[in-house]
């Protein structure tokens, strides 16, 4: 399992879509992302339309840990900032989704790469609900790493290695 993290526009899905493609295709692409506006339903056609037809993708704005778990080969998540939103907006129990994602992450079936926003690197936000947003991530972002083999942080379009694969500490992607 690899956690990939950075800011907007640092060039997380990329990567994580090239380190899947590493993988014997089929590839499932499970999308969290919610079109609420015409902005964000054109983010999502850019998505889809730089991957290729090996791509599966399945959308999921709140079942992820049963998506995870039941899906076969080669996963990429994109993106855990936006599921923790969705989850965050129905009001659902954020310590048991947490869990449930957490126990799906460790009985994934093959390869799984997730990516997530790093929120914890600006000020200090000034309302409760955007501080209770960034806390959870933090928090969901730390139990995935500690669970990951690898954590990337990306600055730039570059990976930057923070955890390194057991199997291979020398591997810089």
């Amino acid at each position: 399992m690899t956690l990939v993290l950075g800011g907007g526009r640092s060039g997380k899905s990329r990567h994580a879509e090239r380190l899947i493609e590493a993988c014997p295709a089929p590839w499932t692409y499970i999308a969290t992302a919610q079109a609420w506006d015409d902005e964000m339903r054109e983010r999502i056609a850019l998505h889809r339309e730089r991957r290729s037809g090996d791509w599966i993708t399945q959308d999921v704005p709140i079942a992820l840990p049963q998506a995870v778990r039941e899906a076969p080969g080669p996963v990429l998540v994109d993106c855990l900032t936006l599921w923790l939103t969705n989850v965050m907006l129905a009001e659902a129990d954020l310590p048991a989704a947490a869990s449930a994602l957490t126990d799906a992450c460790a009985a994934a079936r093959g390869p799984l790469v997730l990516v997530g926003n790093e929120v914890g690197l600006g000020i200090v936000p000034d309302n409760a609900l955007a501080r209770r947003f960034r806390d959870e991530a933090g928090r969901l972002h730390q139990r995935l790493a500690a669970q990951s083999d690898r954590v990337v942080f990306m600055v730039a379009g570059l990976p930057m290695t923070v955890k390194p694969s057991s199997e291979n500490p020398g591997n810089p992607s």
